[in-house]
C-alpha cells in the first residue's frame, strides 16, 4: 500500500501518533527493529500523575488536557484493537508529614479547585489504614490514573493493525516521516554547535505480587507505588544521569527497601520482576514535538521522560493535526524550532 506517514520508533509516542493518524484514515507504517515497546515505553510502573496545581504554565495545561482526555482515548484503543492497556483513573495519595506540608497542601487545594475545576479534586483526608504512605493524613487527588505501559503499547499496536496500519522491523520509508526514536534519537540530534537535543536517564523499577487493584497509587519520598489490575504493584523509579548499562543493580534494592519502610503493606510481597530502562529527556525537560527544522517532511515526537504516557494522548492528536492538516496546536515549550538549527540526526 502507499504509505502516507512512516513512524520511526514503536514506543508510546510513535505508536500513539500512528494510532491517531490511522483512525483519521491515514496509511501508516511503524518501523522499529526492536519491536513494540522495546525501550522505556515497555516499563512496568505506569503512573499517570499531574503536576501540582500551582505556578500554572503551558506545559501543565497540556498535561491536564491529556490526562482528562485519556479515559476516552484509551477506551477507543481497547475497543478497536481488543487489547487492554490497563488504564483506570484510581487517583493518588501523598503523605502530609508536618504542618508546613499541610499548609502547602491547603494552598494547592485552592489551586486545583480553580485550575482543574469540576474535572478532579485535591483534598486532605485521613490515610486509609490498609494503604498508608506513612502519615496519618494524606493528599488525595482524583486526577491521577494508572496504565500498564507494556500492555498499553501492545494495545496500541493491535488498534493500529486493526485500522489498516503496519508495524514492521524494517521497510521502505514513504510519505511524511515522524522520528519517535527515544533517547538515542535525542542524543543523535545535534545543532550547529554540537549540542544534543537531549539525553537519556536510566530508571529502575520492580513489580511485586500484591493485589491492591482497587486502591489509589501512592507517591511518597520520590517513589511511585502503583497497583495494577492484574494483582501486582509496581514501584519506581530511580533517576540515573550516569550509567554504564541498563541492567538492574543495588540501586533497585535500595528503592525496594525504602518503599517497604514507607509503606509497610509492601513488606514480604514477592518480587516478580526487576526492570531497568533509559528514558528520553529533552534539554528543556518538556517533550520535544513538531516539524524538524530544515528537513522538509520530517517531524519529531520525543522526550517524554517521566510524563510520556501521561501526555501521549494529546501529543498524538496534535501531531496528527500538524502532519495531516498542517494545523499547529503545539505549545511553545514543546516546539522543535527553539532548538534549530539541527544539522544531524537519525
Amino acid at each position: 500500500m502507499a504509505i502516507d506517514v512512516t513512524i520511526l520508533g514503536a514506543g508510546v509516542f510513535g505508536l500513539g501518533c500512528a494510532w491517531a493518524m490511522a483512525r483519521r484514515g491515514a496509511k501508516v507504517r511503524v518501523v522499529d527493529p526492536n519491536g513494540v515497546g522495546a525501550g522505556a515505553s515497555g516499563g512496568i510502573v505506569g503512573a499517570l500523575a499531574p503536576h501540582v496545581p500551582e505556578q500554572w504554565n503551558d506545559k501543565k495545561a497540556f498535561q491536564l488536557d491529556s490526562l482528562l482526555m485519556a479515559r476516552d482515548w484509551w477506551k477507543a484503543v481497547a475497543e478497536v484493537g481488543g487489547g487492554d492497556p490497563g488504564y483506570a483513573r484510581t487517583g493518588r495519595l501523598q503523605p502530609i508529614p508536618d504542618k508546613a506540608a499541610h499548609a502547602l497542601a491547603m494552598e494547592r487545594a485552592v489551586g486545583a479547585a480553580t485550575l482543574w475545576q469540576e474535572h478532579a479534586t485535591w483534598t486532605i483526608e485521613p490515610a486509609p489504614q490498609e494503604w498508608s504512605p506513612g502519615t496519618p493524613t494524606v493528599i488525595r487527588d482524583t486526577l491521577s490514573a494508572r496504565i500498564h505501559p507494556r500492555r498499553a503499547c501492545e494495545a496500541l499496536a493491535s488498534a493500529i493493525r486493526a485500522t489498516g496500519g503496519e508495524i514492521v522491523p524494517s521497510g521502505d520509508i514513504g510519505g511524511f516521516v515522524l522520528h519517535a526514536t527515544g533517547w538515542r534519537g535525542l542524543t543523535a540530534m545535534r545543532d550547529d554547535r554540537g549540542r544534543t537535543a537531549g539525553t537519556g536517564v536510566k530508571g529502575q523499577a520492580a513489580l511485586l505480587r500484591l493485589d491492591r487493584r482497587d486502591l489509589p497509587q501512592l507517591y511518597a519520598h520520590g517513589m511511585h507505588i502503583v497497583p495494577h489490575s492484574d494483582g501486582t504493584v509496581a514501584i519506581g523509579s530511580t533517576s540515573e544521569r550516569e550509567f554504564a548499562d541498563t541492567s538492574t543493580d543495588d540501586r533497585l534494592d535500595d528503592l525496594l527497601a525504602r518503599a517497604c519502610t514507607a509503606v509497610p503493606a509492601l513488606v514480604g510481597a514477592e518480587v516478580l520482576q526487576r526492570w531497568a530502562g533509559v528514558r528520553p529527556r529533552a534539554r528543556s525537560r518538556a517533550p520535544l514535538i513538531g516539524a524538524w527544522p530544515g528537513r522538509d517532511g520530517h517531524f519529531v515526537a520525543n522526550g517524554g521522560f517521566k510524563i510520556g504516557f501521561g501526555v501521549a494522548p494529546k501529543v498524538a492528536e496534535v501531531m496528527a493535526d500538524l502532519i495531516l492538516s498542517g494545523t499547529n496546536n503545539i505549545p511553545d515549550p514543546f516546539r522543535t524550532d527553539h532548538l534549530a538549527p539541527w544539522v544531524s540526526g537519525v
